[in-house]
């Protein structure tokens, strides 16, 4: 089965782009598509506009986790703020968006992991988090009929997640029924920029001027910004998962381990993944950062696979435009949507692990397998910040694996900082310029 955005059905939000917004926001993903619907939601003229389908990319992709468990200290508010989001949107969309409360298990056969779990726990109890450490006991309660030799785990009860095929459609179509302007197939080439400052888009379907523009580009976000002569260290790597069909409800909660990630899905059945894989394809741009990438790989805990060169057309690919004239075609056009193959051994051998794990499940099958690009920074934490060279963009970028279940609150942040508002939280984690100004990158924790 093909991964349901690539099929060639007809577009759903083909309107022609205005001539004027308030405020553009480039990508539609789960954090453009919220900026856009918190900006409509206020009474602004917000345009939102995707190169391809809303949600194609990385944002249907994912494991449909919305967590606090795990996150990077700096985090922690925006993740809690993000599942209240998360239910207030829900409740707007008559539960259209497969959210639940299934809470999530980190899952070790590692005194070392178990040790680093207790030293997250301790530290992030300071935010009022649900979280807590599991013996081995408590986890045969916690997940009855699992046969693994886990010998302890942390778990965060009120963990959800939601559906992210589903999802992020729906809140692009709350943003359009709030006011919103959303155009697929719509392309952005570059910012138009007048004395220093940015004024509108330049797109495949001609010029929007604007106040602001918000950039949610996911994996695209660091060409988009080299063209415009600002450098961030942003590289994609492949990551695996797939569906199963039906199946024993074996489990009602979500959980991984060193080989696999799972959860049940609103269709009787579970999204599983390698839990560990991540595959980085070789570029112009990741032969660049690899000396800033240094402390995360030495971290350890990541089995990056290298695959010596990528794809024609991919954002790192070897001869992908780094520039290209306003008045012509731009590698966003060339690739509407970044569709990469999924890894299937990877995906068979999680198949094969969830069976092993709940053998009440006899032969577990891979119904649909798929990959995505996601977007990663050299601390394993986002950029959300207002670009200072280039007054009235904003950027929401690099959510490495994270942006699904945090994606409404920073997108409800980026709408605040394009609006030149507080952004009701502490982003120093968070800013550009942690890349440039000699700061020592501390990568965040990886669990």
């Amino acid at each position: 089965m093909s991964f349901p955005f690539t099929l060639p059905t007809p577009t759903e939000h083909g309107d022609a782009p205005p001539g004027r917004a308030a405020v553009v926001v480039i990508g539609g993903g789960v954090i453009g598509t919220t900026a856009a619907l918190h900006l409509a939601r206020q009474g602004h003229e917000v345009a939102l506009l995707e190169k391809g389908r809303i949600a194609a990319e990385q944002s249907s992709r994912n494991w449909g986790w919305i967590r606090v468990q795990g996150r990077d200290m700096a985090e922690i508010p925006i993740a809690q703020e993000a599942q209240s989001l998360w239910q207030e949107l829900d409740t707007a969309a008559r539960g259209r968006l497969g959210l639940k409360q299934i809470g999530v298990n980190y899952l070790t056969r590692s005194e070392t992991s178990l040790a680093n779990y207790e030293d997250w726990l301790s530290e992030a109890r300071t935010y009022g988090v649900s979280s807590r450490m599991l013996s081995r006991a408590e986890l045969g309660e916690a997940l009855p009929g699992a046969q693994a030799d886990w010998i302890g785990g942390l778990q965060t009860p009120t963990d959800h997640k939601a559906e992210p095929w589903v999802a992020v459609p729906e809140l692009a179509r709350m943003a359009r029924d709030a006011g919103a302007r959303v155009v697929e197939r719509c392309a952005v080439r570059a910012l138009e920029i007048e004395a220093g400052r940015v004024t509108g888009v330049v797109t495949e379907k001609g010029r929007v001027k604007c106040d602001a523009v918000i950039l949610a580009g996911g994996a695209w976000s660091s060409l988009f910004l080299r063209r415009h002569g600002v450098s961030i260290p942003q590289l994609s790597v492949r990551s695996t998962a797939l569906e199963t069909g039906p199946l024993p409800q074996v489990t009602g909660t979500a959980g991984v381990d060193d080989r696999l990630a799972f959860r049940p899905r609103a269709d009787g059945g579970y999204t599983l993944a390698p839990s560990t894989l991540s595959e980085l394809y070789l570029g112009p741009d990741a032969v660049r950062a690899v000396r800033q990438y240094l402390p995360v790989l030495r971290q350890g805990g990541f089995e990056v696979k290298l695959r010596l060169r990528a794809p024609e057309g991919f954002p790192d690919g070897w001869r992908t435009p780094r520039t290209w004239a306003e008045d012509s075609a731009s590698p966003f056009e060339a690739m509407r949507i970044l569709n990469p193959p999924p890894n299937r051994d990877k995906a068979e051998a999680a198949a094969r692990a969830f069976a092993a794990t709940f053998p009440e499940l006899g032969e577990v099958r891979v119904r649909t397998a798929w990959a995505g690009m996601i977007d990663v920074l050299p601390d394993v934490v986002p950029v959300v910040d207002r670009v200072a060279d280039l007054p009235g963009l904003t950027v929401a970028t690099g959510m490495c694996g994270h942006g699904f279940g945090i994606g409404p609150a920073f997108g409800r942040i980026a709408a605040a900082l394009a609006l030149g508002e507080a952004p009701g939280h502490d982003l120093h984690r968070f800013r550009l310029a942690r890349f440039s100004d000699g700061s020592k990158m501390v990568p965040g924790p990886n669990l």
